[in-house]
């Protein structure tokens, strides 16, 4: 069953997308959606006996507004940074090394995605639960990890040991 609501979802998102009602494009969609259908359906959508899945993606879409802050933010402190006089004092790139509290891959891959889309720190790797991020200032060297963390692991239900 999942499948086919994973098929349906892709498809209707695909012919939001695509804006295309023809034959040829409505085939291009059926083949397209059944594909990533196949090969994805456990990532969206888990067997009944694994419960919270929903509660997980309702709390990643919750989250999705506070990351967009946090990226508009940053950006205006990049461009802030990058427009100063005295850029050359402000801007102080560094590495920072932290060991995330984390436990499941996919609360790590958010951790360094978000990481990542925030101007100014680039995730550079993840060994275990050390992660490596370049941070352009000492303001955002500072933040790390910091609550992108805390609501991350709320997100993934993981409570601190």
């Amino acid at each position: 069953m999942r499948y086919l609501y994973t098929f349906l979802l892709m498809f209707g998102f695909w012919l939001l997308l695509s804006g295309k009602f023809d034959l040829f494009h409505l085939t291009l969609g059926v083949i397209s959606s059944l594909l990533v259908s196949w090969m994805s359906s456990d990532l969206l959508f888990i067997d009944s006996s694994k419960k919270g899945r929903l509660i997980e993606v309702w709390r990643l879409i919750l989250y999705i507004p506070w990351i967009l802050k946090e990226i508009l933010l940053s950006t205006l402190h990049v461009t802030w940074l990058a427009l100063h006089p005295a850029m050359k004092e402000k801007i102080a790139p560094r590495i920072v090394n932290f060991k995330t509290r984390l436990q499941s891959d996919a609360a790590r891959v958010t951790l360094a995605n978000s990481i990542t889309l925030t101007p100014g720190t680039i995730t550079v790797r993840i060994e275990g639960d050390v992660f490596t991020v370049h941070a352009l200032s000492d303001k955002v060297a500072s933040g790390l990890p910091g609550e992108m963390e805390e609501r991350i692991a709320r997100i993934f239900t993981e409570e601190r040991p």
